[in-house]
């Protein structure tokens, strides 16, 4: 195997995250999302749509996660599923042009989109099952911290030149700066926004190139074939579902990460839709919002992984999640006509500085809890079984992540409310919250930890 130097892994691995990020941000929250809402035109239809899609993708992930993860362990090869689900991220995100304003057919879209992200979130499972690889166990939470912040801040960035020079205003058909969409994208087609989906997968496709020349696996000497590790690893994989009660802090760990990674998934989903719903912002609002949770993501992420550092996950995880709860309840009470139950004019901008402020804070409380939340994992996890670890980690925020888009679908078709519809969300922060009382800062083993 040729030789990589230790500093140059960590950089090839923080380059997923950079790379990866443009999927949440772009599609999943900020541009496309408002997009398709501008599309299905009723707001509570597209955030009903939304929820039912995303959520049937979730479900997919969440059976296949733990399975592919105990395969990779026993067959030695990370490397090769990350390729496969790198092709998947590429393809559905790329297939989103499709999505014409005078053909707009939201099944297909639906399907596309949910096959970009199902390779988004598996390549995820695999690079994270390298994290603990890459640094001592006082290290790993900055790794974790900063490779995220990076994610963020290629968020930014992509999300900037999408403003700016492709995604144009429903009403002018300029760009945040005023002009046309470059490369003579037609704006009556929507062309500009609708390249988010291309501009996303080749963004992917170049950054994704420093991973794949300077991260290595470690030759596994007792590595499996695919087909011996597919014979060993469901039956392995029943075992350990079977014990897993028995670890009594990874058993809770997996509880509460459920419910609290479900709510936020929920915030980041629905953000985009929910303003532009709610606040009638146009894409274009919702970019500038975006730009603001992804500056203070990028930056209490890498904060973050410095207190992960010094005091460890737990009391990172407990932090965010208190904060995230009372931003869910604010949530509820901001709209066109009133402000955490203060009544404002018709033409008051104190609706639209609320939620620029409720978006710093999602930005800031997530980027420090999704960073803490996998080195808590992997001071739970079995060293020797971690991308099966992390595949369990998916399952655990998957089985249930259709709880808070389909919960959300429903009270909104219920209550005709898209605010309403958002408060199932504050429920599963305090779930989350409340479980995190039995997980142990260490796990319940005494491990040693070396780089590898």
């Amino acid at each position: 195997m040729e030789h990589v130097s230790a500093k140059r892994r960590i950089w090839g691995w923080f380059f997923f995250d950079w790379a990866s990020q443009p999927y949440n941000t772009l599609l999943l929250t900020f541009i496309f999302a408002p997009y398709v809402k501008e599309m299905v035109g009723d707001g509570s239809q597209a955030q009903a749509a939304w929820g039912y899609g995303v959520g049937a993708a979730g479900l997919i992930i969440a059976f296949l996660a733990p399975v592919l993860g105990a395969i990779a362990d026993r067959s030695g090869g990370r490397m090769r599923f990350i390729w496969i689900f790198s092709l998947l991220y590429v393809v559905g995100s790329g297939a989103l042009w499709l999505a014409t304003p005078n053909d707009f057919n939201i099944t297909l879209v639906l399907i596309f989109f949910g096959i970009g992200l199902i390779g988004m979130e598996f390549a995820t499972i695999f690079t994270n099952a390298m994290l603990p690889g890459l640094g001592t166990k006082k290290e790993i939470g900055g790794i974790s911290g900063t490779g995220w912040a990076l994610g963020y801040v290629g968020g930014v960035f992509a999300l900037i030149l999408m403003l700016a020079l492709f995604a144009e205003s429903s009403s002018t058909g300029k760009t945040l700066i005023g002009i046309d969409p470059i490369f003579g994208l037609d704006a009556s087609q929507r062309e500009g926004t609708r390249a988010v989906g291309p501009f996303t997968a080749i963004w992917f496709a170049i950054f994704m190139i420093p991973f794949f020349m300077w991260v290595r696996e470690p030759r596994e000497p007792d590595a499996l074939t695919i087909r011996q590790a597919v014979g060993s690893a469901l039956p392995e994989l029943r075992q350990t579902l079977r014990h897993l009660p028995d670890n009594k802090s990874l058993f809770a760990y997996l509880g509460s990460s459920m419910f609290y990674r479900d709510a936020l998934n929920g915030m980041y989903t629905f953000g985009g839709i929910y303003a532009a719903g709610v606040l009638e912002w146009t894409v274009t609002d919702v970019g500038v919002f975006g730009i603001i949770a992804a500056i203070t993501g990028a930056i209490f992420a890498w904060l973050g992984g410095k207190a992960d550092n010094r005091f460890g996950p737990k009391p990172v995880i407990i932090t965010c999640v208190l904060v995230l709860t009372g931003v869910a309840i604010a949530v509820v009470f901001v709209s066109r006509s009133s402000v955490l139950g203060i009544p404002v004019e018709a033409t008051s901008n104190l609706p639209d500085i609320a939620f620029y402020v409720i978006g710093a804070l999602i930005g800031a409380a997530g980027g420090a809890l999704q960073s803490a939340s996998r080195t808590m994992m992997v001071r739970q996890a079995n060293p020797h079984r971690m991308t099966e670890a992390f595949g369990l980690y998916a399952l655990a925020g998957k089985a249930t992540s259709f709880i808070a888009p389909l919960a959300i679908a429903v009270v909104t078709d219920v209550t005709g409310s898209q605010q309403l519809g958002i408060s199932p969300l504050i429920l599963l922060f305090l779930i989350g919250l409340f479980l995190l009382v039995w997980v142990k800062p260490d796990g319940e083993r005494a491990e040693t930890w070396s780089a590898s």
